[in-house]
């Protein structure tokens, strides 16, 4: 008895791997007025992957996070549920301003975080990570996903 739930325990941590390597991952840039700061990221663009986020996971690297990516520009906010890890938020616009940054936000907090208006993508990057580089709304998010011309 005890191998099977050990061997079922295996199963489902791979499916758990899989699903999150089935992501893409892309490079992506994040330019203050100072400098600019290179992150490889997860692309969150499914209903599925959205709703999955970062939950359980137990590190993301200095350099690592994830994209969500809403397809078009859309009220949203975000949560923690499940979600191990302090996370910073950045919101952003279809060409990739960051409109609102939601900074450290608390681990498994079910309160909704957003800017109160429409957005194209949702950064999320290790908690702190934001303050450090010294990013801040009105900074720019370099990615294939925003537009590059500005209206």
């Amino acid at each position: 008895m005890t191998r099977f739930l050990f061997a079922s325990a295996a199963v489902l941590a791979l499916f758990a791997q899989l699903a999150f390597a089935q992501l893409a991952v892309t490079p992506l840039t994040v330019r203050t007025d100072e400098a600019s700061h290179a992150f490889t990221v997860e692309i969150a663009d499914t209903p599925d992957a959205i709703r999955q986020g970062l939950m359980n996971r137990e590190s993301l690297a200095p350099d690592a996070g994830m994209l969500f990516d809403f397809g078009e520009v859309r009220p949203a906010s975000m949560w923690m549920k499940n979600t191990l890890i302090p996370l910073d938020m950045l919101f952003m616009d279809d060409a990739g301003q960051v409109i609102a940054i939601a900074r450290n936000a608390v681990p498994g907090s079910l309160r909704s975080l957003g800017p109160g208006v429409p957005l194209r993508a949702v950064l999320e990057i290790p908690g702190g990570r934001a303050k450090q580089l010294g990013i801040t709304p009105g900074d720019t998010v370099e990615h294939p996903i925003f537009n590059k011309t500005r209206g």
